[in-house]
């Protein structure tokens, strides 16, 4: 599950660049070539259509993490034990891997070509040291994951952490995209790297997310007594990873 989850996206946000981006696609030869961010709002709208459908399709059995910086997050939390983190990683990581080298294969020059260049995620141009973009990963990171701990464990918001995150994915995806090519994952990341043989700036997605996230996790524990009214219940809903 967490393998084909991630993979499915790492093949979604491939085919949906393709088609929005590449200058042969009739969407760069209409009116929407000449503004990226409107080209930007089907890509986060169906990206996190899916990350909605995962949550919900995978959440009961698998958390639905997709993501080693989640998967560290959530044994920092005593949620998952050590040795389920390892093999949700290397799960993660494969189905990157797999899904960006199938994709690369099937798809041949209109992957590779600039505009799309394997979906790598970099930053900005004028972001020459990384830094701006690292700040980027860091906070959008940071942000989704305390947003989905706060909601887990909210008697009144539980059902909500599929939406939750597939409307931040959204609202990343078609605003932040600029700054540092929206990874949250250095899985998804690695994938791409991998595809194209490119790693100038993959220690950024390597670093930011997970340092962010178990931050998050930190910052969680200690704002839950502080929250005691609207966090009111001792676990959040994820599976007993112990027990299974």
């Amino acid at each position: 599950m967490e393998a084909a989850g991630l993979a499915g996206f790492v093949v979604g946000a491939s085919l949906l660049t393709v088609f929005l981006e590449h200058p042969e696609m009739p969407v760069m030869r209409s009116w929407l070539g000449d503004y990226p961010m409107w080209r930007r709002v089907p890509l986060g709208i169906i990206l996190g259509a899916y990350i909605t459908g995962v949550v919900y399709l995978f959440g009961k059995r698998s958390g639905a993490h997709i993501n080693p910086a989640v998967t560290w997050a959530f044994f920092r939390l005593g949620k998952i034990g050590f040795t389920d983190a390892v093999f949700y990683t290397l799960a993660q990581f494969a189905g990157a891997v797999a899904a960006a080298q199938i994709t690369k294969l099937a798809l041949g020059d209109f992957y590779a070509d600039p505009p799309i260049r394997y979906v790598v995620t970099e930053p900005a141009k004028w972001d020459m040291s990384g830094a701006a973009a690292f700040g980027a990963e860091f906070f959008i990171s940071f942000v989704l994951m305390l947003a989905c701990l706060v909601a887990a464990n909210s008697r009144r918001l539980e059902k909500l952490v599929a939406p939750i995150t597939g409307f931040l994915i959204a609202v990343y995806l078609i605003v932040e995209t600029p700054y540092s090519g929206m990874s949250l994952n250095p899985a998804r990341s690695f994938g791409s790297a991998l595809a194209a043989n490119e790693w100038r700036y993959w220690w950024i997605y390597f670093i930011a997310p997970p340092l962010a996230m178990l931050l998050a996790s930190e910052v969680f524990m200690w704002l839950k007594p502080i929250l005691s009214g609207l966090i009111d219940k001792e676990q959040p809903s994820y599976p007993n990873y112990e027990e299974n």
